[in-house]
C-alpha cells in the first residue's frame, strides 16, 4: 500500500523530520566552529609560550612563524598560512581565556576582530557580532564605517564604556540614531549631483545594505507614504517599523541643507501617525531627517519645544575619514 503524499499526517512528518535535520546540521556546523576555534587557540597559546620560554633565538624569531607555516603545510595542508598562525597567536594573546570567547563567533569573525588595536572597540564589535548574528561580510563593513566611533559620538563617558561591555542597547529613540550614517555601498562619488528621489531610489534598490546601516530591529513599511491631511495629499519618503522599540520610523531624505520648514513638516507627520496610524502597544513614533548639510544653531531653534522624538542627522556617501571621527569623539568626552 502507497502512502498519499498529499495526507496532511505524512506532510506533517515530513515537515518535522525536515526540521529536525535542519537543526542538526546547524548544530554539527556550530559544534565543529567551536572545536576549530579552541583548536586554534590552543596552537596559540603553544605559539606564544615558546617564544616566551626563549626556545627561538631572537635571530631567527621573525622566521619562526614562516618556517612552522611551510613544515605544517607538508604535513597537515591548509590552513597552516603566515597569516593565520600569526592570528591564532594574537587570539591567544588577546583573549587568554578561551571560555569567554563566544561560540557564535566563527574564526574567520575572530580573525577581523584580532585586527583591532583599541580593547573597548574590540569589545563593541566582537558583542555586536553576536547581538545581531553579523556575517564577516556585515563585520568587515560595519568596522570601514567606523560604527562603534560614530556610536560613541552621542554619548557621554560612561556610556560609550557601555556601548563598549554590551554592545548597542536599543530602549529609547536616541539609542537607534548615528552621526553620520554612511551610504558607501550606493557607490555614489561624493561630489555628484542627485536628487532626492534619485537617492531614495538607489537605497531601495541596496535595501539590504540600507537597513543594516540603520540597524537592529527595523523592518521596512513603505516608500513615498501618502497621508492626507485637510484633503491635501503629502508624501514621507520612506517609513519603517521599529520591531524592538515598538513604533513607526519616518525618514526623511535632503540633499541640501535641512530648513527650518523641513523640521515642521516631520513634526506634522509625527503627530499624524501617533494620532491616525498608530494601534495599541505603539509607542510614539519617531522622526529622522537625514541630510547632507546641517547647521546645528538653525536646528536647535528649529526645534525649540518641539517633538524630543524628531531627529535631525547628517549622512555621508564615502567612508568616514577614522582619524577624524577619533578625534571628534576624543574632544566629545573632554567636553563632556
Amino acid at each position: 500500500m502507497e502512502i498519499e503524499n498529499t495526507d496532511d499526517a505524512y506532510k506533517n512528518l515530513i515537515n518535522r523530520i525536515s526540521e529536525i535535520y535542519a537543526q542538526g546540521q546547524k548544530e554539527a556546523v556550530l559544534a565543529v566552529n567551536r572545536h576549530l576555534v579552541e583548536t586554534y587557540w590552543r596552537i596559540g597559546q603553544h605559539l606564544v609560550e615558546f617564544e616566551q620560554g626563549g626556545k627561538v633565538k631572537a635571530p631567527y624569531g621573525k622566521a619562526l612563524l614562516e618556517t612552522l607555516s611551510t613544515d605544517l603545510t607538508v604535513l597537515h595542508g591548509k590552513g597552516f598560512s603566515r597569516s593565520n598562525l600569526n592570528y591564532m597567536r594574537l587570539f591567544y594573546q588577546l583573549y587568554p581565556i578561551c571560555e569567554t570567547v563566544s561560540h557564535k563567533l566563527s574564526w574567520s569573525h575572530i580573525c577581523e576582530l584580532v585586527k583591532i588595536d583599541d580593547l573597548s572597540e574590540r569589545s563593541f564589535y566582537e558583542k555586536q557580532t553576536v547581538l545581531e548574528n553579523w556575517s564577516i561580510r556585515e563585520l568587515k563593513r560595519q568596522k570601514n564605517t567606523s560604527l562603534f566611533v560614530r556610536l560613541a559620538l552621542s554619548k557621554d563617558k560612561a556610556g560609550v564604556s557601555e556601548l563598549a561591555k554590551k554592545g548597542q542597547s536599543l530602549q529609547q529613540p536616541a539609542d537607534i540614531l548615528r552621526e553620520p550614517y554612511v551610504f558607501e555601498f550606493l557607490k555614489i562619488p561624493e561630489n555628484s549631483r542627485l536628487s532626492e528621489t534619485q537617492l531614495e531610489q538607489k537605497l531601495m534598490d541596496h535595501l539590504q545594505s540600507f537597513l543594516l546601516e540603520l540597524g537592529k530591529g527595523f523592518t521596512f513599511v513603505g516608500r513615498q507614504y501618502r497621508i492626507t491631511l485637510s484633503n491635501e495629499h503629502y508624501y514621507v519618503d520612506l517609513v519603517f517599523y521599529h520591531r524592538i522599540l515598538r513604533c513607526f520610523v519616518l525618514v526623511d531624505l535632503k540633499i541640501r541643507k535641512v530648513r527650518h520648514y523641513d523640521i515642521g513638516q516631520m513634526n506634522m507627520y509625527l503627530g499624524y501617525f501617533a494620532n491616525e496610524q498608530n494601534i495599541e502597544g505603539d509607542n510614539p513614533p519617531i522622526g529622522i531627517i537625514l541630510t547632507h548639510e546641517k547647521d546645528e544653531l538653525l536646528v536647535e531653534y528649529a526645534m525649540y519645544g518641539m517633538n524630543s522624538q524628531l531627529f535631525v542627522q547628517k549622512y555621508q556617501l564615502y567612508l568616514p575619514d577614522r582619524e577624524e571621527l577619533r578625534a571628534l569623539i576624543e574632544k566629545h568626552l573632554l567636553v563632556g
